[in-house]
């Protein structure tokens, strides 16, 4: 008994230290304008919605040349790996995001996107990030409104 406690502690340990470090399930993003997110791993499934550039998905499972995903909603689908990357990004989740000239709350803000909106991240300041949306625009966002 005394054993279990142990090793259920230093298990439990050991999961708190990833996740404290920041251990993220793996991601990948879409790398084309718009891609097909499917029902099934098949070219003839149903289509259930398209992804923009730059859309973050947490991979679930990998069959063939598919990809299984969960979304920042939580919401799952398939997807081909042909259109898919390992570019750093994120999806706005709260409405109203200030996207600010410099990684600073005093900074200028430049202009605001609503919430579901991906972004490439360019390059990370502390808790800011330097992103880039599917336009091209760019500036900083505080990553409190990020998934």
């Amino acid at each position: 008994m005394f054993r279990m406690t142990v090793l259920g502690l230093a298990i439990g340990m050991i999961v708190l230290q990833a996740v404290a470090a920041g251990a993220a399930p793996d991601r990948v993003s879409v790398t084309v304008r718009e891609a097909n997110v499917r029902s099934a791993p098949s070219l003839e499934s149903r289509v259930l919605w398209k992804a923009d550039i730059y859309y973050p998905l947490q991979i679930v499972k990998k069959q063939g040349e598919w990809i299984q995903f969960r979304d920042y909603e939580g919401d799952q689908g398939w997807i081909h790996q042909s259109v898919v990357g390992p570019a750093p990004t994120v999806i706005t989740i709260k409405e109203n995001c200030n996207i600010r000239a410099n990684p600073s709350m005093d900074a200028q803000v430049l202009f605001n996107l609503e919430s579901g909106i991906p972004l490439k991240v360019n390059r990370r300041d502390g808790k800011w990030l330097y992103i880039e949306t599917g336009t091209g625009k760019k500036g900083w966002i505080f990553d409190g409104l990020v998934w």
